[in-house]
């Protein structure tokens, strides 16, 4: 251990407690010490400090504990004379760091205004960008990208780069890898990673994966927050368990810091707080180094210099990060002109960058995937285009599309087809300058005039589907071919068959019961994160995250056997009416190593299906409306229940059977078997009026055709109606809700 590197952090520690000692001091002369003090719409109050020690902080004058506790860990500078052991009081300065930059970001949530731009992606333009803490929604709506391996890890970058022209390349090799990239403070000039990005006109925010948490190096905490909150989240750590929060992040959240400029006692400091988490730094600058393993998987400090040539720091200072972290990424090669990768999905080309554009209801457009039974009928790695290129249009153009992908291959069944053409979306916005919205025949796509001056063309197009498609289902997909339109004619020609193809597959999945099969499938995806969870899938109850049905799951299995879809046979019939089967039961037993032995797919009251942290939607009891309120996601007000949707997540998430909750998807909302062995839709008592558009159209005509109840979501009450459970009893009074007249529900 570096003695240099210990009486810096713990010189820099004393300094950021003193300044949060001073601001609290501040602030208690300013403010009430019953002022509320929370980082936005979160359920785990100050997150690093809740998740070590267990308590609650949610006042100004609740701060003073803090920085009490942040007081008996600051240790003495190592004596020049009596040498003793560093680590320790180096990782103890780490954590009292974190615990006081919180007390510091926490108070700014008090001052009007707050100095972040509360949103979840960074404005167009001005100097308001920096975004803060991320709330439970994003939180929880980025989680599922950790579980499912698309988003590694992230780099944690403090500081700034030589130059603009480096900032960019380093931040674009990270977005290629996939990971997500958390800026905070600045170099002693006073430039920051972030800010040279916003000179180049990159796009930060949580859509692109860059996010500039703050200018100020207390910032850095919103990294180490998020990272709490996975433990606690996904993982069933629970708030005060430090050893195993911090062993979870170890071995399971791949992060690590870059230390960009110099490296003064506070960035020390902060540095000390990740090693605690098992996240080693690595810098540009020629820093004392900390190369035996230990509470890191591998190295702890890394200084470039001393690893490679000055003049190749910046080219290697990724990779050497992701190596020392011991980061396993895996990158598809695609053959385009432009960057490809997951984190170029959430970027957004305006108008005025547009060099082409088709659909979006301004042109006819569509995407249509379709199998063949003669292996000659495709011709593998083909790309047609029939009408005119980028290179025949003039920026701002607007033209037909038709995209039509053939596939050939002897595994290849009808129901992959809807599988396949669904990740079109995701393929085409995996490239940057290329945008994609909707599917099938409301889809709308955009080129970027950038994309076009790097050489991309429509043709691309073809190019990105059959390398993908080859990429992900290799196992069933022999041959592929695509063919383009951009001719009207031929365009609504292909339209036509298209629809035909949409029409029957809707009502081959749509007439599907559980009862006419005998085998569900599992998705244990994730485990990795929340290690007890088990979601079982069947054809009336898709998956919780909405990103998987029955189909989608038979069909992933299909392609891989190994992989997180599992077949479930049901076996023999335990109960009928709340849907348990034996087999069912032993499955999940052994998939959850012993920790859940019941499952009821149809009852929130007896045995529910567990949750990860990743659900479309949470159900839960409202005791004295008889009922049960639905919650989804985006909604971020208070509900009747006296809780806020992050709040309720925090009883549903980490693999935990909570009876009178569930974590559900919009999809089983309008399913026949919804809660059907607790009253099914009958129950259904308040929603957010943004859900009643989502789903109302098709819950009416279920509850109309099963109960003859016209109109039912008239009867159900929502933000504009009843904020109290009260006030939900007083409107079901005054519409004679159904939910009335129920047995009770407990």
């Amino acid at each position: 251990m570096s003695k240099k590197i210990a009486s810096a952090a713990i010189r820099g520690a004393k300094d950021v407690y003193q300044e949060a000692r001073e601001e609290l001091d501040q602030a208690l002369e300013e403010y009430d010490s019953g002022a509320k003090v929370e980082f936005p719409n979160t359920a785990y109050f100050l997150p690093v400090y809740y998740s070590m020690t267990g308590t609650e902080i949610d006042t100004v004058g609740g701060l003073k504990t803090v920085l009490d506790d942040v007081e008996q860990l600051l240790p003495e500078e190592p004596s020049d004379e009596l040498w003793t052991p560093y680590l320790g009081h180096t990782l103890d300065a780490g954590m009292a760091t974190l615990f006081a930059d919180e007390v510091i970001e926490g108070l700014k949530y008090v001052e009007e205004p707050i100095p972040y731009h509360m949103e979840e992606n960074c404005p167009p333009e001005g100097d308001d960008f920096w975004l803060g803490a991320a709330n439970d929604n994003m939180f929880r709506k980025r989680g599922l990208e950790f579980v499912d391996g698309s988003a590694p890890g992230f780099a944690a970058i403090v500081g700034a780069a030589p130059d603009n022209e480096t900032a960019v390349d380093i931040a674009k090799e990270l977005q290629e890898k996939n990971l997500y990239v958390f800026m905070s403070g600045s170099n002693p000039e006073g430039v920051s990673f972030a800010e040279q990005l916003r000179e180049e006109g990159v796009q930060m925010g949580w859509d692109t994966r860059l996010v500039p948490f703050g200018k100020d190096i207390t910032a850095t905490v919103f990294a180490l927050g998020f990272a709490s909150r996975v433990a606690m989240a996904f993982g069933g750590v629970e708030p005060g368990d430090y050893r195993r929060n911090l062993t979870y992040n170890k071995n399971r959240t791949y992060a690590f810091v870059l230390a960009l400029d110099e490296v003064d006692d506070r960035k020390y400091a902060q540095a000390a707080g990740a090693i605690n988490f098992g996240f080693p730094t690595v810098a540009d600058t020629d820093i004392p180094e900390i190369l035996p393993t230990g509470i890191c998987t591998y190295e702890h400090v890394v200084a470039m210099p001393k690893q490679t040539d000055e003049e190749d720091i910046h080219d290697e200072i990724v990779q050497k990060a992701i190596e020392v972290r011991g980061l396993k990424v895996e990158i598809d090669e695609v053959p385009v002109p432009v960057s490809y990768g997951p984190a170029f999905e959430g970027q957004i080309i305006r108008k005025e960058d547009v060099h082409v554009e088709f659909g979006g209801q301004r042109t006819p457009s569509f995407e249509y995937l379709r199998m063949f039974d003669d292996s000659d009928a495709v011709e593998d790695g083909k790309v047609t285009l029939e009408g005119p290129d980028v290179d025949d249009v003039e920026p701002g153009t607007q033209l037909p599309l038709g995209i039509v992908v053939d596939v050939y291959g002897r595994d290849m069944q009808e129901d992959f087809e809807p599988v396949m053409e669904r990740m079109i979306h995701t393929y085409f916005n995996q490239a940057s300058g290329i945008w994609h919205n909707g599917q099938r025949d409301i889809n709308w796509i955009r080129i970027s005039q950038e994309a076009v001056a790097e050489g991309f063309t429509i043709e691309h197009i073809g190019d990105v589907l059959h390398a993908r498609l080859h990429q992900e289902y290799g196992a069933v997909a022999d041959k592929i071919q695509v063919r383009l339109y951009t001719e009207e004619e031929k365009v609504l020609e292909k339209q036509e068959l298209a629809r035909e193809a949409y029409s029957e597959r809707d009502d081959r999945i749509r007439e599907m019961t559980d009862e006419e099969v005998d085998t569900f499938y599992s998705c244990v995806l994730c485990q990795s994160f929340a290690p007890d969870h088990v979601c079982i899938i069947t054809p009336e109850r898709s998956g919780l995250c909405g990103g998987y049905t029955w189909l989608d799951a038979k069909a992933n299995y299909e392609i891989i056997p190994s992989g997180p879809n599992q077949p479930v046979k049901k076996g023999e019939c335990l109960d009928e009416v709340s849907g348990k089967w034996r087999g069912v039961n032993e499955y999940l037993e052994e998939a959850s190593r012993g920790n859940l032995t019941e499952f009821s797919a149809y009852s929130m009251m007896d045995a529910p299906m567990t949750s990860c942290g990743c659900f479309e939607c949470i159900a839960t009891l409202v005791p004295t409306a008889n009922g049960v309120m639905i919650v989804p996601r985006e909604f971020d007000g208070m509900t009747p229940a006296g809780m806020t949707f992050s709040t309720m997540a925090g009883q549903v998430g980490g693999g935990v059977q909570t009876p009178g909750f569930i974590g559900i998807s919009k999809l089983y909302i309008t399913s026949d078997k919804f809660i059907s062995a607790d009253g099914g839709h009958p129950r259904i008592v308040w929603m957010p009026k943004t859900l009643k558009q989502d789903v109302g159209e098709l819950l009416n005509k279920k509850v109309e055709e099963k109960h003859g109840i016209e109109n039912f979501t008239e009867m159900i009450a929502d933000e504009e109606i009843a904020t109290k459970e009260e006030e939900v009893v007083e409107f079901l009074q005054e519409v004679g809700h159904p939910a009335l007249e129920l047995e009770p529900m407990m």
